[in-house]
């Protein structure tokens, strides 16, 4: 009898089009959470299949459970700033707002995903609007930057772009103006 594959290898194979078996790994982390640190340890796989489905199957336990996320936090920090697959970026900005997350640090996601931006991908661009309105929701000093970028998105983006954005800022218009304009995105 073989032994039972890891997490990891059940991420792999296949093609870019397919999110292979990460639905199921996402569910087996759920129902036993030490596995997370092994779909942590795949964003930095060697194989670009596993990384993504790594990243797709730690936002989506990460979804349920976002405590999950609580002692990698300076390694998805960093991985924010390091990413250039726009899989692996797209995820990470879903992960990144639900950090808990010091004014500081909060500042510095807000840097790297102000660089998803100007990403080739619309995903990624419109995932980088999203986590950008919710980290100015937790860190008032971003809002006046953040409600920029998004006016200018509803006027410039992709069409994903503009229809999240003018949703974000219906959202983000209750917040209100934050403390500190000057505050950098």
């Amino acid at each position: 009898m073989a032994p039972p594959k890891g997490i990891l290898e059940k991420l792999g194979g296949g093609d870019r089009r397919s999110i292979g078996q990460s639905d199921e790994v996402a569910a087996l982390v759920l129902k036993r959470p030490a596995l997370f640190a092994e779909l942590i340890r795949g964003l930095r796989a060697g194989d670009v299949l596993i990384r993504m489905r790594a990243a797709d199957a730690a936002e989506k336990a990460s979804l349920a459970r976002p405590q999950l996320l609580r002692p990698f936090k300076v390694e998805l920090l960093r991985l924010l700033h390091e990413a250039s697959e726009q899989e692996l970026r797209w995820h990470l900005a879903q992960m990144v707002p639900r950090l808990t997350l010091t004014p500081k640090e909060c500042l510095r996601a807000a840097s790297g995903l102000r660089s998803y931006l100007d990403d080739r991908s619309s995903i990624v661009k419109t995932c980088a609007l999203q986590a950008l309105t919710e980290l100015a929701a937790k860190e008032e000093s971003l809002l006046p930057k953040v409600k920029a970028l998004l006016r200018h998105s509803t006027r410039s983006g992709t069409p994903a772009m503009k229809a999240r954005s003018r949703k974000l800022l219906g959202q983000i218009e209750r917040i209100g103006p934050g403390p500190n304009p000057g505050a950098s995105v």
